[in-house]
């Protein structure tokens, strides 16, 4: 059974990209997998302060919503991370989260201590936005393989759904729920990404 560990960065419950991590959800548990799901607007946290306390112990110094989080990171077998595009970008709370997995990369780059909870795990990005610009997601998809590498990770998968702005407007975009429940399926069964309709997989380049 794969623990999959489920972070929406929305600032709206029930918006699209909180729809679409919701999508993903009940596919992998239909499949079996066990899935929590954390809304990261529901947390008091900071983003990383570059003091320097991880470098010696690997352990952040910051003491907020996010201390507990880390263990479950190390229990899951899959993180994915849900955020739609604000300004070509993941939202605030998803690049604070991002920046405080600088323990964990202390833990396997500097420290030397191996993968984070002694597994690697796979990494999917979901996301929406408004434009259907053509370099929507560069930056993100960027951004993405650098912090699941951090965790111990790769990305190896991402849905992205251009053209949804208004809160729900994804149920209007044929198939976009679909993607994302079937590729929950995928990841609960440990299926093969690349034959799956639009999917981006590394080298498959689907956007």
């Amino acid at each position: 059974m794969k623990n999959i560990l489920v972070f929406s960065a929305s600032p709206r419950k029930g918006g699209n990209t909180d729809l679409l991590a919701d999508a993903f959800i009940s596919g992998a548990k239909e499949e079996g997998a066990s899935v929590v799901k954390i809304r990261l607007i529901e947390l008091k946290y900071s983003p990383c302060i570059e003091c320097g306390g991880c470098d010696d112990t690997g352990v952040c110094v910051l003491k907020d919503d996010l201390t507990p989080i880390y263990s479950k990171i190390e229990w899951a077998d899959v993180v994915v991370v849900a955020s739609p595009m604000f300004f070509y970008n993941i939202t605030a709370g998803c690049q604070a989260l991002v920046e405080r997995s600088q323990a964990f990369w202390v833990r396997q780059y500097l420290l030397k201590q191996g993968k984070i909870g002694g597994k690697r795990r796979d990494g999917i990005f979901l996301s929406c936005g408004a434009t259907k610009g053509k370099l929507l997601f560069e930056g993100s998809l960027r951004v993405m393989r650098y912090f699941f590498d951090a965790i111990g990770g790769n990305l190896v998968a991402a849905l992205l759904v251009r053209g949804a702005e208004k809160k729900g407007q994804i149920k209007e975009i044929p198939g976009a729920l679909d993607r994302a429940d079937s590729l929950g399926r995928c990841v609960a069964k440990s299926g093969d990404f690349g034959s799956l309709e639009g999917i981006w997989t590394p080298g498959g380049e689907k956007r």
